[in-house]
């Protein structure tokens, strides 16, 4: 099969491989759409020691099951294998499984690929009337599914009577924002610095889009749900600064390990910091259901390219010039 491999930073091979190993049970799906994470272009440039060279990266993936009783149905892939023993899978928890596995960290191949295998357990079905492309989408915008139930349940009032504020407008972002708008929020402020972003992501739904430097769009104190969805200190200081006291900021973004809270404002004015890391199950299924009856909007925010130029794709992204939150891969 054909695939894109990992060779080392900045670097990626459009090459024939094996067929992915399967663990017992599994089920191999054909790949029609794989979306492009911020995991992956994190290790695209070398910065991610738990996704070594040569790896197939991609998790995202959607397509047609080619083997086993359910052959020929069209799936949606949930890229989180637990152990479902532990008490963290006893508790509902599996994301925090200490020995989960995801496609695109050894020893799972990714993917960006032709085929990859999975348990039959992690596959929904999608509808007909539901494209790949969009039944991909169901990953990331199920890390703000899950975000947004963290925050509600943290938060001191409703969540239609919560200013909110996004930061990041990929698309875990993009896919917070329009979850918080599904679970009632009223509106949604999104700050993004990538201007060419903007009138697409307000197209996506009741999102206000600005850029973080312009003036009034980040006040301080101005938000009450303040989501991360990119993970630098910057980011983190900037959330700091416009929750308001007794405040929730959410933590999804990954970019960087240290830096950037205000610990000192964050305990004299009680605000609470809730890390969010990937979602549930129940939280991907809800995700994939809400994608399908439109609860998240007409979800045309989507760029498609072949997965033979996905180099190309990654440049693109690496040089800010991808107008779209989610460029998503067609083998």
């Amino acid at each position: 099969m054909k695939a894109l491999v990992y060779t080392g930073p900045k670097a990626l091979d459009y090459r024939d491989v094996a067929e992915p190993s399967r663990r017992p049970g599994d089920v191999l799906v054909r790949v029609a759409a794989v979306g492009i994470c911020g995991s992956d272009m994190h290790a695209f440039l070398g910065h991610d020691e738990r996704r070594p060279a040569p790896l197939i990266l991609g998790h995202e993936a959607a397509g047609t099951i080619i083997d086993g009783p359910d052959a020929g149905s069209r799936v949606t892939v949930n890229p989180l294998v637990a152990c479902h023993t532990c008490v963290a899978c006893r508790e509902g928890r599996p994301n925090l499984c200490p020995i989960r596995q995801i496609i695109s960290m050894p020893p799972c191949e990714g993917a960006f690929a032709d085929t990859v295998a999975m348990t039959p357990d992690n596959l929904v079905r999608i509808p007909d009337s539901v494209s790949f492309e969009k039944a991909s989408l169901a990953e990331p915008i199920a890390c703000g599914w899950h975000a947004v139930r963290l925050g509600a349940r943290v938060a001191h009032r409703p969540l239609e009577a919560l200013d909110c504020m996004v930061i990041g407008g990929g698309a875990i972002g993009v896919g917070a924002a329009l979850c918080l708008l599904a679970h009632g929020a009223s509106a949604v402020r999104l700050s993004e610095p990538n201007a060419k972003r903007h009138r697409m992501i307000a197209s996506a739904g009741n999102i206000t889009v600005g850029d973080p430097d312009a003036d009034g769009f980040s006040e301080d104190s101005s938000a009450d749900l303040v989501i991360d969805a990119v993970g630098f200190s910057t980011t983190r200081a900037a959330a700091s600064r416009i929750v308001r006291p007794g405040g929730v900021i959410v933590h999804i973004g990954l970019g960087e390990a240290t830096g950037g809270l205000d610990i000192r404002r964050m305990t004299l004015q009680e605000i609470s910091f809730v890390g969010s890391y990937t979602y549930t199950p129940n939280d991907f299924r809800e995700t994939a259901a809400a994608i399908f009856d439109g609860r998240l909007g007409a979800l045309d925010w989507i760029e498609a390219r072949p997965l033979s130029d996905g180099l190309g794709a990654f440049d693109d992204i690496l040089a800010g010039n991808a107008v779209a939150p989610k460029i998503v891969l067609n083998p």
